[in-house]
Formats: structure tokens, sequence, C-alpha cells
């Protein structure tokens, strides 16, 4: 046996008095549930005593295994003891339900006369209802974590037994604090609301991730003990897989508590219910006169693109001092995804291409349809991907010049296409802005719909879709009691003016609630049936991962590394193998391995589709976190602005994972099943997440700025 593992199985520093606390109070425990079983029976008390237990044998895991022995000599080893008292021993312990247990427990004498009137003083209560409500419980909580981590009061507890035990009991009773509101363990009710829960955790994993990122990127040695004991390169070493542990078992503890209480939530129906009761309300609110205001910002937007062809063709050809520069690649795309996020393809009817198609249209009518054979999202994947290369291969967002020409070039062929073929073919088949929209408004949280279907079963006009005097319908031929979901939805409104009944309105829905079921959809037919949606949507996600990483400071170097030694033109070639390895290759690679794995336990590829289609949210995440970054340079990074984005990234994969389970729900009716059939997308998803991370928290180019 080596000399680390012999010294690993000598060091268990029993403490005897921590270890008969532990005993104690798994006896007291124990007798309780015991006494408990006499009168009320609840299937779940066998889980609760055994996550109790687990916890005791955690805290003592933490507390006197060669853990404790290593933690002077390794940061890992000290951070692994934290993460085991505030992140796993905590929750156990109150997924136990300790209170009526330990009271059962004990003597009855001296719980009715020793505890009795403490537990019924009203100021007692009061104290302990303020300390687990939830702002104060992750204030001292998340407080505790950072303060203890200074490097002053780090070595103080290096140094020091007392202050060593006083920081191990700090951090376990913050986090008894920290995780009470979220699992409840007591009788009564909550002082918040169930649903808050969730962005009380997903902030307390920002806080979590900032903190050990810092450990991992610092570069510095943070603890001078670690690095007399064990050397500059060591201890450096020793930080950053610190830094890990902290990292990814942490996120996962928090992530995990939040979708399961989004799962509990959405199964509920509360937020469903919620909009059947009142939906008049709401819609009433959201009547607005559109239609008008579509033609006003579609003519402010023709405007500003001339304007912008103007600037780049011959103004200055400075970037950041030419709006050509400026413009579309720091406010349009900026401003879209919020637009996207906040309501849906409100770009799309917006869109200067669309009027001057209309005023193309009006001198000569198009005559033909568009051909069956590209009747498909093929030639929008194929213009996607192409974009996604010359972005980046050409600097197209450095180039004033190439700007002007690619807008140019989007009038030219929307009024090509259109022009010769009538049905809204450009938007539907070819434009890449658009299926863009498409695919990132499947999380938005509102589309155009039907107030009532029984109404539209009584409609013999179906002006919806045919037009009528006042309007000419959807071109899109989106018949809307059969449409769901955004997708193909140019927001041109042309269908909420023709409907005679005035039941085609703005109304609220459930951000990827569409991705849950696979109906029937006009125009499009079932989603799981349709390669050509599923690769868009891998271009798009994949593609949100690989155009942010082409902007930060170790890509970068490694194209430019390439670059010196292939030659000074190869850099166009050398991003085409980029794009190509994470757009096409990557995602290809994923689909048939986590694909293959749903084939291997009997599902069909219309499932693996829809679990791919799951994978829109995280990948629109990613495109917002980005692309919301660039939007506020120009005004000066806010210090939070990583805080954000890893909030809003962590929302994309929590939506994601929700997708996923449920479609799993749908495939399985036993729960180890349903595990097997959503681990490797789940999976696909995280490691999604941590790459995404990882490009946010490294240097990223200011583009947009002189």
């Amino acid at each position: 046996m080596n000399t680390i593992g012999s010294a690993a199985l000598g060091s268990w520093n029993i403490d005897v008095p921590v270890l008969a606390l532990l005993v104690i109070t798994a006896l007291i425990y124990l007798r309780g549930w015991l006494r408990g079983q006499r009168f009320v029976r609840d299937e779940q008390d066998g889980s609760r005593l055994a996550a109790f237990l687990s916890g005791l044998a955690v805290l003592f895991i933490a507390l006197d295994s060669p853990l404790d022995a290593f933690d002077t000599l390794y940061l890992s080893a000290h951070m692994t003891q934290h993460l085991l008292l505030m992140m796993v021993a905590p929750p156990l312990l109150l997924i136990g339900r300790p209170m009526l247990p330990l009271l059962r427990g004990l003597p009855k004498w001296f719980v009715k006369e020793g505890l009795g009137p403490f537990l019924a003083w009203p100021a007692l209560r009061r104290v302990l209802s303020f300390l687990v409500f939830p702002p104060f419980a992750w204030l001292v909580y998340v407080a505790s974590t950072i303060l203890w981590h200074l490097p002053k009061f780090y070595e103080l507890v290096l140094q020091s037994p007392f202050w060593h035990g006083a920081q191990h009991a700090c951090f376990f009773w913050t986090a008894i604090l920290f995780w009470w509101p979220v699992i409840q363990p007591a009788p009564g009710r909550a002082a918040w609301p169930r649903w808050t829960m969730i962005p009380y955790l997903l902030f307390a994993d920002v806080a979590n991730t900032a903190l050990s990122a810092f450990f991992v990127f610092s570069g510095d040695v943070l603890y001078p003990n670690y690095e007399t004991l064990q050397g500059h390169v060591a201890a450096a070493r020793d930080q950053a897989f610190a830094g890990v542990i902290m990292w990814v078992p942490g996120s996962i503890a928090y992530l995990v508590p939040a979708i399961v209480m989004a799962l509990s939530i959405f199964n509920s129906g509360r937020l469903a219910r919620r909009r059947l009761i009142k939906p008049a309300r709401v819609r009433s609110r959201l009547k607005l006169p559109l239609p008008m205001l579509r033609r006003v910002a579609q003519t402010v937007m023709l405007g500003a693109a001339v304007v912008v062809m103007a600037d780049g063709f011959f103004g200055t050809q400075v970037a950041p001092l030419n709006k050509a520069g400026v413009w579309p690649w720091i406010y349009w795309r900026g401003l879209s995804v919020l637009a996207l996020l906040a309501v849906g393809n409100l770009f799309c009817m917006a869109c200067p291409f669309t009027l001057a198609r209309d005023v193309a249209r009006k001198i000569v009518p198009p005559r033909f349809r568009w051909p069956q054979r590209l009747r498909n999202k093929w030639t929008a994947v194929a213009l996607l991907a192409l974009y996604l290369w010359t972005y980046e291969a050409f600097s197209l967002w450095n180039s004033p010049w190439l700007t002007a020409w690619v807008i140019a070039g989007y009038f030219g062929t929307a009024l090509l296409v259109d022009g010769f073929f009538r049905g809204a073919s450009f938007c539907k088949y070819v434009c890449p802005i658009g299926q863009f929209h498409f695919i990132s408004s499947l999380v938005s949280p509102g589309e155009i719909g039907v107030r009532k279907k029984e109404v539209c079963q009584t409609c013999r006009t179906y002006d919806c879709i045919r037009g009528n005097a006042h309007a000419r319908g959807c071109e899109l031929y989106l018949f809307q009691p059969k449409k769901t979901g955004n997708l193909d939805c140019t927001f041109c409104l042309d269908c909420v003016k023709a409907c005679p009944h005035d039941n085609v309105a703005y109304l609220p829905v459930i951000p990827a609630s569409t991705l849950v079921s696979d109906p029937y959809r006009s125009s499009l037919g079932r989603l799981s049936k349709r390669n050509d949606l599923a690769a868009l949507v891998l271009v798009m996600v994949f593609g949100a991962f690989v155009n942010a990483a082409g902007m930060v400071g170790p890509v970068s170097m490694w194209e430019h590394g390439w670059q010196a030694r292939l030659g000074l033109h190869t850099l166009p070639w050398i991003v085409a193998g980029l794009v190509f390895g994470g757009v096409i290759a990557a995602p290809a690679l994923a689909v048939m391995l986590c694909g293959g794995l749903n084939r291997l336990i009997g599902l069909m590829a219309e499932t693996v589709r829809r679990f791919i289609l799951a994978l829109a949210p995280i990948g629109f995440a990613m495109w917002c976190a980005h692309l919301v970054y660039h939007l506020s340079t120009p005004f000066g990074v806010p210090v939070w602005m990583t805080d954000l984005q890893i909030l809003v990234l962590d929302s994309g994969l929590l939506l994601t994972l929700y997708v996923c389970w449920r479609v799993a729900q749908q495939n399985a009716t036993k729960l180890r099943r349903e595990l097997a059939i959503v681990a490797p997308w789940a999976a696909l998803s995280c490691v999604l997440y941590g790459v995404g991370i990882w490009i946010l928290l490294q240097p990223m180019q200011m583009r947009g700025m002189s």
C-alpha cells in the first residue's frame, strides 16, 4: 500500500465528544421515530429515518474522518469538508423532519416541564421565525461562506483549533437556516410562496459559482499556509481543484432541488389554473393597436437599415465609430434577444425586409409557389451555419463595408424570393434570422393564439388564414385553431386584424410549454417527425456556444497560434474547422450517443427528436447571456454582469431539464425507466452548461468599443 493510502487509513481522528453527541442524537431520533409509528404510519417515514441517519453519518465523516486530518495540508480536503457541512448534511437532516421524532424521543417529563415553556414562549418563536425568514437565512449563509474564505480569517482558522471549530459550526448552522425554508421540515405555513425558493436557490448558486471561479481562475495562491507546506505549483493546483469541488457539486446541490420544485409546481397545474381563471383580465390589458404599430416599426427599422448601409459604404471604416459596426452587431442583436425573452418575435413584426417586399408586391404580385422539395428548413440550416462561419472568419463585426453588403444582400434576396414566390417563402424557408427567432421564441412568454377554441369551431369563413377586405390573413398558412407555439409565426398580426370574432390575440403562455407536448401543428405537422427542425435546433444551440467561444481569449489565441503555423491567410479555414467541429460534428456525435442509448431501451426516433428540441432553452440562454454582455459594453460592463449571465444560463438549464423530464415521463411509467431515458440528455445539458460557464468566466473581446 502506498504512503498516502496508509496515511489516509491511519488518520481517523475520532473525537469522542462529537461521536457521543452524534450517537445520542441518533438514538433519540430512532426512539421518537419508533414511538411515532404506533400512532400514525406514513409511507415516507422510512425514507425520512434513512435521510436523518445519513445526515449524521455525513457529519461524522466531515468531522472525524481523514478529511479533518488533511484539511490543514490540502485546501481540496478542507473544501470537501465544507461541502459536506453545508450542502449535504443539513439537507439530509432536515429531510428527516427531526422536530417531532426528537421531541418524542426525549423523556416526557423533560419535554413537558423543561422544554415546554420555552417552546411556547412567543418571543422565542418570533426569533426562530426571523432566523429562517428567507432573506435573512440567505444573507447569513452567503455572508458566512464568503467571510470565512477571506485569507485573513481562513489563515486564522488554520492556526487555531478554536476558530477552526467555530468556522465549522458557523457553516453548519447557517446551512440549517438556509435549507430550512427550502425543505420546510416543520409543520405550519411557509413564510414565502413555494415558487420563490427557485430564485432563492439560483441566487445562492450564483454566489457559489462566483466564489469557486475565483479559486479556479485567480492564478495566485490565496492562503500562504498551503504554499509553505506544498510549494507554489502544488498549492496552486490544489486550490484550483478545491474550486472545482466547490463549483460542480455545489451547483448540483442548488440546481437539483430547484428542478424538483419546478417540476412539482408545474405538475400541480397552478400556473395553468391561474391562466384559466383570469384570462379575460390579462388579455384585455394586452389588446393594443398592434397591426398599426407594425407598419410604424417597419418604417423605423427600414430607415435605420438605410442609415447603416450608407454609413457602412461611405463612412469611416473604424467599426466602433461607424453605425454599421455598432447598430447591427451591438444594439440590434442585444435588443432582439431581450425582446424574445420578454415578448416573442417582436423584431419579426418590425422586419424592414418585409416592408420593402410588400411595396414591391403591389407592383408585381408573385405568381409561383415555393418548390415542394425545398419546403423545409434545410436551406435555413445551411445559411445559419454559413453565417456563424463568415461572422468570425471575416470579422463582419469589424467591417462596416461588409456589414453594409450583407444588409443589402438581405434586401435583394428577400425581394427576389418573395417577388416570384407567394406565401412568405423567404421568411419561412430561407431567412436565417427568422429561423433563429422562430426557435428562440419557443421560450418566450407569449404567442399569437385563439382566445376560445369553441368560437373557431363555429366559424365558417376562416378569415384568419384566407383573409378578407380588412386584412390578407396569414401568409405562412398557419391556421390559428391548429397552431401551437411561435414556430413560423412572424407576428405580422394579419390574423388578429382579419378575425371577425375578435378571437385571435397575443396570449401569455408558460415558456417552453409547447415543447412538453407533441400535437399536430398547422403547416408544420408533428415536430417529432421533422429532421430539419431538429437540425435547426442543434445548429442554433451549439452555435450559441461556438459563437461566444470565438470571442474569448483562449480560443482566439488558439486560432492565431494555428494561423502562425499555417500561414497568414488561413484564418478562415481555421475558423471553418472550429465551426464544423462545434456546430456539425459535436452535435452529431452527441445525438448519436444520447439517441443510441435511448434506442437501446426501445425508444423511437421521434422521441429523440423531442429531446433535441428540448435543448432550445439552454441554447437561447447562452445567446442571451452572450449578447446582453455586448449590449452593455458601450455603457461600461457592470460588475454584476457575470452573475447575471450565470443566472440566465442557470434558468436555461433548468428549463431544458424540465422539458426533458416531462418528455421522459410521457415515455415511461416507472421512475427507474424515466431516469434511464432522461439521463443522457440531462448529462448533455450539463456538459453544455459547464462549457457555457467556462466561456462566461473568460476575458471576452469588448467589441463595439473604440
